[in-house]
């Protein structure tokens, strides 16, 4: 087979000129997903899926380290139970997916295919809880849901199917339930953060944007470099209503029923979509080395003559690092479409070799994110690679939140939070608190919404930018996914 001088399966627009077109090339081209015959529901390849796991290997170790156990539930919830809280199937109606048949036979009931599970979970605890000493409960699964609302699914960020993680959990007092929910969403900006690079605002939603069947919504939200927001991960106070609705109780220490206090916390495979519209650029795509299923390739560069010696030089460096490695040993392909081809993938360090760096005892190490090359003797390519991928970490998140920092702009009046919303930055605002202000600022500013209601708040507040009655908070617009 000759080999290929060009790689021709590389990126043919720029992410600043068409950043949709720019996003399904980089998710597809980097081997992250591929297509289906079913609109909205997609294969996660290899690449993807490690991804996933490891993102799945540090929530699981956190939440584990707070006493949650796992659990399965089923697929299937029976209309029945979907229906008991009323809020809260009124907020999935239009998602859900449902089965009217097995086999040849209708069934008796309708079953929805998993949206979340809120209702079949709560059933179940109302048989586990009886006394205070069974509380608290704390259980989370790893699953798939479907949500069936919408027209134009984009991978990763609005899917019909998605994997995450639900947690579901209930206590016996609000203080409890309350501590956790906080917790939870400092765990979710932590892996945004410290694993995947991408800072992030810790918030509460607005009641027009909480969880439907919830007291509040906390949430994590970012701005990429697309113009838009997006919401990270959240984090539910349920209260009562589902232990109302499905009678989860228990007998106090006094003797006396009441009822538990409801939590549900989740982080979906939407942080895969986010990690690739904040960091990657017009060669493919950038991972942090937190969560890259491969931190470094070797490229060594293969000569009939010198061959031997270049591979096993190859094989020495491999030995001599601390982090997984691959060595490209193909012999199909030229250096170059090597090169550009662990751009593409998004592998974070490339270590090349050739016979002039057999002969002199050292190495090029080449950097994804800024492509810098240094050339290090091979008697510190240990040490180096390892600063290196800590240094690419930290730069990542040091670049992104440079840019959100300076996209966040703070404004008085309307015309000016006009004005950053449909200039795609993100206005922050003193609010009154009222939903009708909070719906003028959505209708006056096309594909915005409210993001959050920033935990960390000023100690003096203006009027509300948008009435000018007394304001209560500051508040967070921006057009948004």
């Amino acid at each position: 087979m000759s080999k290929q001088k060009h790689l021709d399966i590389g990126i043919t627009v720029a992410k600043s000129k068409d950043v949709s077109e720019w996003y399904t090339q980089v998710i597809t081209k980097g081997e992250l997903i591929d297509y289906t015959l079913v609109s909205g529901c997609y294969i996660l390849r290899p690449n993807a899926y490690a991804i996933w796991e490891k993102l799945q290997f540090f929530i699981d170790g956190e939440i584990k380290k707070r006493g949650v156990k796992n659990v399965s539930f089923p697929l299937f919830i029976p209309e029945s139970l979907l229906k008991k809280e009323a809020s809260h199937i009124q907020g999935f109606k239009a998602e859900v997916a449902w089965v009217t048949q097995g086999g040849d036979h209708d069934l008796v009931e309708r079953l929805a295919i998993r949206p979340t599970s809120e209702t079949i979970i709560c059933d179940a605890f109302s048989r586990w809880v009886r006394s205070y000493r069974d509380l608290p409960i704390k259980i989370n699964q790893w699953c798939n849901v479907v949500r069936w609302e919408f027209k134009h699914p984009t991978p990763f960020l609005r899917t019909r199917e998605f994997l995450w993680q639900e947690g579901h959990t209930v206590h016996a007092n609000d203080l409890d339930a309350k501590a956790e929910v906080l917790d939870m969403l400092g765990v979710y900006k932590h892996v945004f953060e410290e694993v995947l690079a991408i800072p992030m605002i810790s918030g509460r939603k607005s009641d027009a944007e909480k969880f439907a069947g919830a007291e509040y919504t906390l949430s994590v939200e970012t701005f990429l470099p697309s113009g838009k927001a997006i919401q990270g991960a959240t984090s539910h106070y349920l209260g009562h209503h589902f232990a109302k609705v499905f009678d989860i109780g228990f007998l106090d220490e006094n003797g006396v029923r009441q009822l538990v206090h409801h939590n549900s916390w989740g982080f979906s495979t939407r942080a895969i979509g986010v990690m690739v519209l904040m960091h990657s650029d017009d060669k493919g795509l950038v991972l942090p080395p937190k969560v890259a299923p491969l931190p470094v390739v070797i490229v060594p560069i293969i000569f009939d003559k010198t061959k031997v010696e270049v591979l096993a030089y190859a094989s020495r460096i491999q030995a001599a690092i601390n982090v997984e490695s691959h060595i490209d040993t193909r012999e199909e392909h030229t250096a170059g479409y090597k090169f550009n081809y662990w751009e593409l993938v998004g592998v974070p360090l490339r270590v090349e070799c050739g016979p002039k760096d057999v002969e002199k005892n050292q190495v090029v190490v080449v950097r994804r994110d800024t492509g810098h090359k240094e050339v290090v003797s091979i008697d510190s390519v240990s040490s180096v690679v390892d600063k290196v991928l800590d240094d690419i970490q930290k730069s990542l998140f040091e670049k992104a939140k440079k840019m959100l920092d300076a996209s966040i702009i703070d404004v008085s009046s309307f015309d000016e939070l006009k004005k950053v919303v449909n200039g795609k930055r993100v206005a922050r605002v003193s609010w009154c608190g009222n939903s009708v202000c909070e719906k003028r600022v959505i209708d006056a500013c096309e594909a915005s919404k409210s993001l959050c209601i920033p935990l960390e708040q000023p100690k003096k507040l203006h009027s509300c930018a948008v009435c000018g009655e007394k304001g209560v908070s500051m508040i967070l617009f921006a057009r948004s996914y």
